[in-house]
């Protein structure tokens, strides 16, 4: 099965939130610190530990919460002073993927000319 999931951006929260919440309680979490229409975006939640992330979006009719828990290590997590951040959906596969998606959208891309 695949899930095709589409939104103008993708927003990570900085700060760690309660897992024990559910779609209601992050569409809270949205509506009251946040302040930003959910059906517009992909949103992006750690908890505190970490080593689980929830994704919430959109999809069609209805709300889509995704969770993924890695079995070893952590998420690399940015910390701001913003509430939210944007991400580019290939930074997104990094984080899902469990890599420092952050080191990794500074290292940018090497053309040809770079080595002359």
């Amino acid at each position: 099965m695949q899930l095709l999931i589409k939104a103008p951006s993708i927003l990570v929260c900085t700060e760690c939130v309660d897992f024990r919440k559910s779609i209601e309680g992050l569409l809270g979490v949205i509506a009251f610190n946040l302040n930003i229409e959910p059906r517009e975006n992909i949103f992006i939640f750690f908890n505190r530990a970490r080593n689980k992330v929830k994704l919430l979006a959109w999809h069609k009719n209805g709300f889509v919460l995704l969770l993924k828990r890695l079995e070893k290590g952590t998420f690399f997590h940015i910390t701001d002073d913003a509430p939210v951040a944007g991400v580019t959906p290939q930074q997104l596969s990094w984080l899902l993927a469990g890599l420092d998606w952050v080191r990794m959208t500074q290292w940018g891309e090497l053309e040809y000319r770079d080595y002359h």
